[in-house]
């Protein structure tokens, strides 16, 4: 896998080609923040998800009354994206339609995604455009996995994740990636989640309702992560029971409920491009040292 490095002694990253995935994130000490992608749990780590989030029926987009075969938050976190520009701190890939995303999504895009590191802080920004003469229905998400725990020796039951207002909506949960029609009460305590196995039996946990854009990975007298996608109102925690990482995803979009039979455009969360248009999105992941 042919990757990049980018950063500097407070904090260094590494991104791969394939997916434009961010691989490792080191602090200031040289530990690694980020999930390595041990195929025993996850063989992910931080992938870019387009142009849907989340699974269809049958993992079929249905587009003018076409169906396409579309697999689970789409095809950019496999394909393989050009290097535009590079330098010590940050750098710029790439993706456009080819013949073989037209088989699976019938639009002309490009996909490009920035990485940049400023101090403590890794900046992303994905800008999605439209090449096509029609209008564009899409998703866009991001899927950073953490270590949980952070480090060596702190409880895996002493973390939380502080959210930056209270989250009174009922959260969503899935069934073979795909939205069952029972809400849940939200699992916080006041503006936390503290993180257990147990949360994630049922799987990923999504605020379909979002009000915050800002939240707060950490445990007592440790690094904390704070991750912010001020362009991003849904959000998913996810973790297999057991597995040591805890992702912490910001979306545009959303699986798909178990029942839907529409159109691509009409799936909950998607947006719509017009001809020629432009959509940024991004994130930000800051290293709190203790």
């Amino acid at each position: 896998m042919e990757k990049i490095v980018i950063g500097h002694g407070h904090l260094q990253a590494c991104l791969a080609h394939k997916g434009a995935e961010l691989v490792e994130l080191k602090d200031s000490r040289g530990r690694a923040l980020l999930w390595h992608g041990d195929a025993a749990f996850w063989t992910g780590r931080s992938p870019l998800l387009f142009p849907i989030v989340g699974r269809l029926p049958n993992d079929t987009a249905v587009i003018d009354g076409k169906s396409y075969a579309l697999s689970s938050h789409g095809f950019a976190r496999t394909s393989e994206f050009a290097l535009v520009s590079s330098d010590a701190s940050s750098c710029h890939f790439e993706l456009k339609s080819s013949a073989a995303t037209l088989e699976r999504y019938p639009f002309a895009f490009r996909l490009g995604v920035t990485y940049r590191v400023r101090d403590c802080a890794l900046e992303v920004v994905a800008t999605v455009t439209n090449d096509s003469d029609t209008a564009m229905p899409m998703s866009f998400g991001y899927h950073p996995a953490f270590l949980w725990p952070i480090e060596a020796g702190v409880a895996r039951d002493a973390h939380t994740i502080a959210f930056e207002k209270p989250e009174p909506a009922m959260v969503r949960r899935t069934v073979d990636g795909l939205l069952t029609n029972v809400a849940h009460a939200s699992p916080l305590v006041g503006q936390t989640l503290r993180l257990c196995d147990d949360l994630f039996v049922d799987g990923v946990i999504i605020f379909e309702a979002l009000e915050s854009r800002q939240v707060t990975y950490s445990a007592p007298g440790g690094t904390a992560i704070r991750v912010s996608a001020p362009d991003l109102p849904h959000l998913g925690i996810w973790t297999k029971p057991g597995a040591p990482f805890i992702c912490i995803e910001p979306w545009q979009g959303h699986a798909t409920p178990a029942d839907f039979k529409g159109e691509l455009k009409d799936k909950p969360g998607m947006i719509s491009l017009d001809p020629g248009a432009s959509r940024v999105f991004a994130m930000t992941i800051e290293v709190i040292s203790d």
